[in-house]
């Protein structure tokens, strides 16, 4: 099975960066970005899962909004469990025209049980600006389901929080400017300078101009040609379909609570010696009755009798050559009989001992 994991492992790093990326895929345009909304509301038709009496602000939305429908009731006099007060959220995308329906986040804001089964009174959604740009109303889905009684409860999924999926209309556009001075800029999603400069002299070869210039190790600027001057979206849209090999850093991620490791293609090892043994102590304890003579005024004695064993595995210290590359690594660990949590430790220690050749994260 150890040797399973460990080859698999091998045949997946073996893999990375072989096959071409679609330049859309690692890089998007320079002002073309979505933004964030949010919004306060209520949350009405919940079967008495919504906010208690204690939540001051959850009553207080409740008179406000009842005295705009020209009803007026004493806040001490309201008894409900069927209402929740919500925060609001939204991603509009980009180039969203009025109209457009977006899915809306809700979350609870007080202590309310369960959202199940309410629905979302009109709520309005402001960007950063202080602005209007949508407003949400719907039934909430939440994905779940929870019950129970005095002796214990059942719950799948939170119930706090739901989608209200296409609540949220837009009612204002957000301009989107994407290019300005005859000039496009395309911004990587990991920032890379040999990526930058390869981006840059794929564009050229397929413009069959020095129109792209990588001008950081995230942003790449092109002089817009002539021929594309009223038609950026034709040009975008070339673009988007060049393929490019990214390039990245040599890195080892370790997420030490799973036991999950993954190897990058270009992490190499200097010259080192690996040995990987376990020290097992057992330690056994039997009870040893002592009965005393017949008719005598002896007790009957218990007296546990302690046996400690010591077992040290023998582990072959393994070599591992100059400038090794994955799949030697590999096959020395997997030589050695490492598991994949065997391989963290392992891989801390050479790099503690300078010989790994890569950043090693830890998650």
């Amino acid at each position: 099975m150890r040797k399973v994991i460990l080859l698999t492992i091998f045949l997946l790093v073996s893999w990375v960066n072989v096959y071409a990326a679609r330049l859309k895929d690692i890089a998007h345009i320079y002002g073309v970005r979505s933004n964030q909304l949010i919004g306060y509301g209520l949350v009405v038709g919940l079967a008495g899962t919504g906010d208690s009496q204690q939540i001051i602000f959850s009553l207080q939305s409740i008179v406000n909004m009842l005295e705009r429908f020209g009803v007026k009731i004493n806040p001490a006099q309201l008894r409900t469990r069927n209402v929740a007060a919500v925060m609001v959220t939204a991603n509009i995308p980009p180039f969203a025209k009025t109209g457009s329906k977006i899915d809306a986040l809700v979350a609870s804001m007080g202590d309310a049980k369960s959202l199940e089964g309410g629905m979302l009174l009109m709520t309005p959604l402001r960007g950063p600006d202080g602005q209007i740009y949508a407003v949400a109303q719907g039934p909430i889905s939440i994905g779940g389901f929870g019950g129970g009684g005095a002796g214990g409860r059942v719950r799948k999924n939170f119930l706090t929080v739901g989608r209200v999926v296409n609540g949220a209309m837009v009612e204002r556009e957000i301009p989107t400017h994407f290019a300005s001075n005859n000039e496009l800029s395309i911004v990587l999603n990991q920032p890379d300078f040999t990526t930058a400069a390869e981006v840059a002299s794929v564009i050229n070869k397929n413009l069959s101009a020095s129109l792209a210039k990588a001008v950081d190790a995230t942003t790449i600027k092109i002089s817009i040609p002539h021929e594309y001057q009223d038609n950026l979206v034709d040009l975008v849209a070339r673009l988007e379909r060049l393929e490019v090999t990214p390039n990245a850093v040599a890195k080892v991620v370790v997420n030490e609570r799973t036991g999950t490791v993954v190897i990058g293609e270009n992490v190499h090892i200097s010259t080192v010696a690996v040995a990987q043994g376990g020290l097992s102590i057992i330690i056994k304890e039997t009870p040893k009755v002592s009965q005393p003579l017949p008719f005598s005024t002896g007790e009957t004695i218990v007296t546990p009798e302690t046996k400690v064993e010591i077992k040290e595995e023998k582990t072959p210290l393994y070599l591992v050559p100059q400038a090794a590359t994955i799949g030697e690594l590999v096959r020395a660990l997997n030589a050695i009989g490492a598991t994949p949590r065997d391989l963290i430790a392992i891989l801390q220690a050479i790099k503690a001992a300078g010989a790994l050749q890569a950043e090693l994260e830890v998650i």
